[in-house]
């Protein structure tokens, strides 16, 4: 295959996340400085309305689409359809929530920090995943407190 015909993957470092390119830090750079801090907010408004966006397309469309099927078949696939897009749903206003308790730690001077022990969680786990509360390490010893309690 020639060279130039390879389907070239984009590395993390070019996604775009939320239509926003990652932040680069530069050498030196202060953790959470104002340039950072705008970053994750606009990544987290974006993110809350595009999720926002999806709920109230999704409303729209089951309103638009109640129909009363006299098929019992048809009916019982409606209802699948139905209780698995709410089921979707309820997972996004989740994550809306979490979005926002994310925007207020912004406003409060507490983003990018562990809520248990205050360490820096980093700008390459935010970018990963910008409603992140505990650093990498926190984040662990709690996934294997859960393990161990299942």
């Amino acid at each position: 295959m020639p060279a130039s015909s390879k389907k070239v993957q984009p590395s993390s470092a070019t996604t775009l996340l939320h239509g926003i390119k990652p932040h680069k830090p530069k050498k030196g750079e202060k953790y959470m400085n104002k340039k950072q801090i705008e970053h994750f907010r606009a990544i987290l408004e974006a993110w809350r309305n595009e999720l926002m966006e999806e709920v109230s397309r999704t409303v729209h469309a089951m309103q638009d689409d109640t129909v009363n099927h006299p098929d019992p078949n048809d009916r019982a696939s409606q209802e699948t359809d139905i209780s698995l897009e709410l089921r979707n749903r309820d997972r996004e206003r989740k994550l809306i929530k979490k979005i926002n308790e994310a925007i207020m730690a912004i406003e409060a001077g507490e983003y990018g920090y562990c809520e248990t022990c205050g360490v820096e969680i980093g700008i390459e786990r935010l970018e990963a995943r910008p409603t992140a509360t505990l650093c990498i390490d926190c984040k662990t010893l709690d996934e294997i407190r859960e393990k161990q309690m299942a």
